[in-house]
């Protein structure tokens, strides 16, 4: 392969299969976090630009262009299903580049076009970025310290949005370029990055036979073993379906939106986004990373459950507090930001990994997060669609009260019917050996 033909490449990867645990840990930790958090330099720095206040077919231009790129990485989830189950080692590196590439080129050709002609662009923008999580973390699965790796991965969900943002925020402020040009002009920060990352992580050495026997063997899922997962867990997928979908709407507001609801409570800081993300990615990534330590998959997978439901308990105590003027709306925001991260990580980097090896599944985790995914953000489009369409002319300080309360409320008693269910299946498992 090209990307392994270098003899630098060739030394590390020789070096890597000898290294010790923590030399593993820490190089495929980082690379897998600057992957991910490249991506990000070409999906989420427009969020932070205040475009024209034109309206388009009665919705703005900024929740246009929100949405468009919302159903093209919604489609890419949909597609991801398949592809990244399926997709072999040897074609990860360079598929990864690829839809980084078409992602940033599609900025380019947003930059260039009309508006509002631009907004399909962004829809484009969208649709390969939605399969690059999958292929990432298909590397990190499946090992003794994934839990740990994907720890560190997942806190780039955070750091690197806030980060992406900042970058918008700092090129408007110091360069004369077009606000339409500045989601091209933050991707070429990151293009250069992305690729050295994407070549490194390439030559991660594969689990081990320690890590098959502690994690099960990780491999692609043909169709039938797709619908076999599906039926065989469907009681516990469609509660931490329907959860997660709650966690992706909260979440994508929180990223796309956030800005608004800074400058509506005179917190206008260009700085805030990378502060604010900051704190919350170091308590999601020692909450999350000290999973490892427990050995027994199922007894993780319970435990992940109940730590999500307290995410969903702190989105819901905080706008309480803060309604009721204990905290301010820093506080407000960063409690319920940190609640909701600290269950949408566990949803990405634990839940299905320790699902997969406490019910001895050999499959891939990216096939039951992408399940997860496509519905959650058909959820997002659909909240999207129905604020703008219904011209709920609200707040954004009353919508996130509201929203923290709906899906927090929601997402603690759906969460609770899948640890009911988990358990009962275990069990039943069990006793059948």
């Amino acid at each position: 392969m090209l990307f392994n033909s270098f003899i630098p490449l060739k030394t590390l990867r020789h070096k890597l299969q000898y290294a010790a645990s923590w030399q593993l840990i820490v190089f495929m930790s980082l690379t897998a976090f600057s992957v991910y958090s490249c991506m990000y330099g070409f999906r989420k720095p427009y969020t932070a630009l205040n475009f024209s206040a034109q309206s388009i077919n009665g919705f703005s231009y900024k929740s246009s262009l929100v949405i468009a790129q919302s159903i093209g990485y919604l489609v890419s989830k949909w597609i991801g299903i398949r592809v990244v189950s399926t997709i072999t080692i040897q074609k990860r590196a360079a598929t990864i580049l690829l839809l980084l590439v078409t992602a940033w080129l599609a900025l380019l050709l947003f930059a260039i076009t009309p508006s509002p002609y631009n907004i399909f662009f962004m829809f484009v923008n969208g649709l390969p970025l939605g399969m690059v999580w999958g292929l990432v973390f298909a590397y990190l699965e499946g090992r003794t310290f994934t839990d740990i790796m994907g720890a560190v991965l997942a806190t780039s969900f955070i750091f690197a949005s806030g980060f992406a943002k900042t970058v918008a925020r700092l090129i408007e402020s110091h360069f004369f370029i077009p606000t339409v040009w500045m989601p091209f002009a933050a991707g070429a920060f990151f293009i250069i990055p992305a690729f050295i990352a994407v070549l490194l992580l390439n030559q991660s050495p594969l689990p081990d036979s320690t890590d098959e026997v502690l994690k099960t063997l990780r491999k692609p899922m043909s169709k039938t073993d797709r619908k076999s997962f599906i039926q065989q867990y469907i009681k516990i997928l469609i509660p931490l379906c329907i959860a997660y979908t709650l966690l992706t709407v909260i979440r994508d507001f929180c990223e796309d939106f956030s800005n608004d609801l800074w400058i509506e409570t005179g917190y206008n800081n260009t700085a805030i986004f990378t502060q604010t993300a900051t704190l919350i990615s170091i308590f999601v990534l020692i909450v999350i990373g000290g999973f490892y330590i427990i050995k027994n998959n199922y007894a993780a997978f319970q435990l992940n459950q109940r730590i999500i439901a307290v995410g969903f308990t702190a989105c819901v105590m905080a706008t309480a507090l803060y309604q009721l003027h204990y905290v301010t709306t820093y506080y407000w925001f960063i409690i319920a930001t940190t609640g909701m991260y600290v269950s949408y990580v566990s949803y990405n980097c634990i839940l299905f990994e320790r699902m997969m090896a406490a019910y001895k599944v050999q499959g891939t985790v990216g096939f039951a997060m992408y399940v997860a995914d496509a519905f959650g953000y058909m959820g997002t489009v659909i909240i999207l669609i129905v604020k703008e369409a219904f011209r709920l002319k609200l707040s954004w300080q009353t919508f996130f009260e509201q929203l923290f309360y709906i899906g927090g409320t929601a997402g603690l008693l759906l969460i609770l019917v899948a640890s009911f269910q988990s358990k009962f299946i275990y069990q039943s498992q069990n006793n059948e050996q």
